[in-house]
């Protein structure tokens, strides 16, 4: 959580860079496409500082965010339209079939361990009415390789030290760049989100193919 905390301004990242603003609109285009009318009862869990939750609101959905990061409960609670807890995935005090939506954007990669990733998706199918949306986000296990390619960081020693581990293990240590993170592959995260009970769908976010390819996942109880 010191990440977030005080390394990186959460509420700025899809806001300020290209990719991050490409994958801000890419998510909204596909919560829009397969979201219920509002106002349906919208649970944002791993939420941040409310970058969806934002728009959410103010497209008229009724919108609870929890995060497990204090700061970004603090920002969330400004927002009009959204209210905010601090909390876990794994452990949501939501009654059972309460919401129409869930969102994962963010714990599914967070979580390290796949018994942890099992149960932040239990959570959810346990509070998501029958017939309700999940939407739910993985890191591409090559998204390292894409980010090395496109900055020209080819150097072969620099691209060993860099992705070698991640390719190998679909870990990231957290000891550089980023936070400690899973990295999944489509099929992964397709078996985990329909492991828990899911009707469930790929799509891709960001990278050379935005399509139903390795990415996030759109899925129904």
């Amino acid at each position: 959580m010191t990440f977030y905390a005080s390394t990186i301004d959460e509420a700025t990242r899809l806001s300020s860079s290209a990719d991050g603003r490409l994958e801000m609109v890419r998510t909204q285009e596909l919560l829009r496409r397969h979201m219920p009318p509002a106002p349906a009862r919208v649970l944002d869990v791993g939420g941040g500082p409310g970058t969806h939750a934002r728009w959410l609101a103010e497209d008229g959905y009724h919108v609870h965010l929890v995060d497990p990061v204090p700061r970004h409960i603090e920002q969330a609670r400004r927002i009009k339209g959204c209210a905010a807890e601090l909390g876990d995935a794994r452990e949501l005090t939501a009654g059972r079939e309460s919401y129409d939506v869930v969102l994962l954007l963010g714990p599914l990669y967070h979580l390290l361990e796949r018994d942890q990733r099992d149960q932040a998706l239990a959570e959810a199918y346990r509070v998501l009415r029958p017939g309700g949306l999940l939407a739910a986000a993985g890191i591409n296990r090559y998204a390292s390789l894409f980010e090395h390619t496109a900055l020209a960081h080819l150097d072969k020693e620099r691209m060993r030290e860099s992705i070698g581990d991640i390719l190998r293990t679909q870990l990231h240590d957290g000891k550089r760049g980023f936070t400690a993170a899973y990295f999944h592959t489509g099929e992964q995260l397709l078996k985990e989100v329909k492991g828990a009970g899911f009707d469930a769908q790929v799509f891709g976010i960001e990278g050379p193919y935005m399509g139903d390819a390795e990415g996030d996942g759109a899925a129904h109880r």
